[in-house]
């Protein structure tokens, strides 16, 4: 491959790692719990999310859970409905940093994901994980091309794609379903389904984002192979298939 195209290339393929893991682990199998997976699958997610994000997990679940619970309402995190669409576009990062440190919010709403041996080991040091992800990113494509191609996925994935999930699918779109949250599905595509996010919010607890065949969940198959494979199983009900109109606001 050519140089001028490694850094793309390794910056798209680092993003949608992360965004899928994202997807798959942090939001369907342990904020909804739709999916039970298998302990080396478990490890292998909390690995690559620790390498590319540095996220804490009950952190992540925490924020979530508790968006659910108040969407579009007084004690929403990251409501554009509340805060307003650029304000959630620009500092939607602010705004989760702030909730996931809340004490009161981990405990009320992510009780079951409690520091665990690795977590007080490794996973909770974010840095150290982010650091090591880049160290080793660097040695595998040089200095500067690790470095630009770190810097740039960080502000993909922390500045472009999570934003635009809470920003503009709770802001405009398509509806299968009468709810605040709305479907993108060209956005899908690169979020890892998340942009169907109409469909999350009518049915949160199943693993399968997309409902109709122009929709697409590239989360899905990847579920699929890793239950044939025996690393996990989904235990949450499908989408109902039962009459939905598209609506676009």
């Amino acid at each position: 491959m050519s140089p001028a195209w490694v850094v793309p290339c390794v910056t798209i393929v680092l993003t949608q790692v992360a965004v899928i893991a994202t997807s798959i682990y942090l939001h369907r199998a342990l904020a909804h719990r739709a999916l039970d997976l298998h302990p080396i699958a478990d490890l292998v997610f909390r690995i690559t999310l620790w390498l590319t994000t540095g996220q804490s997990r009950q952190q992540w679940v925490a924020v979530h859970r508790k968006h659910h619970t108040f969407t579009d309402r007084p004690g929403d995190p990251h409501s554009p409905r509340l805060l307003g669409f650029w304000r959630v576009q620009l500092f939607n990062v602010a705004y989760y940093i702030r909730e996931a440190k809340n004490a009161k919010t981990l405990e009320a709403f992510a009780p079951d994901l409690r520091p665990d041996r690795l977590d007080r080991l490794l996973f909770t040091r974010g840095f150290l994980g982010v650091g090591i992800g880049l160290s080793l990113l660097c040695m595998l494509i040089g200095l500067w091309a690790g470095l630009i191609a770190g810097g740039l996925h960080a502000v993909l994935y922390v500045f472009v794609l999570a934003p635009l999930i809470n920003a503009l699918g709770h802001w405009r779109g398509t509806k299968n379903f009468d709810n605040t949250a709305y479907n993108w599905r060209l956005l899908a595509w690169i979020t890892g389904g998340e942009s169907l996010h109409n469909n999350h919010h009518a049915h949160p607890r199943s693993a399968k984002f997309s409902l109709r065949r122009s929709e697409f969940d590239p989360s899905w198959p990847i579920i699929r192979s890793l239950a044939a494979a025996g690393l996990l199983v989904v235990s949450g009900p499908p989408v109902a298939w039962a009459r939905v109109t598209v609506r676009r606001d």
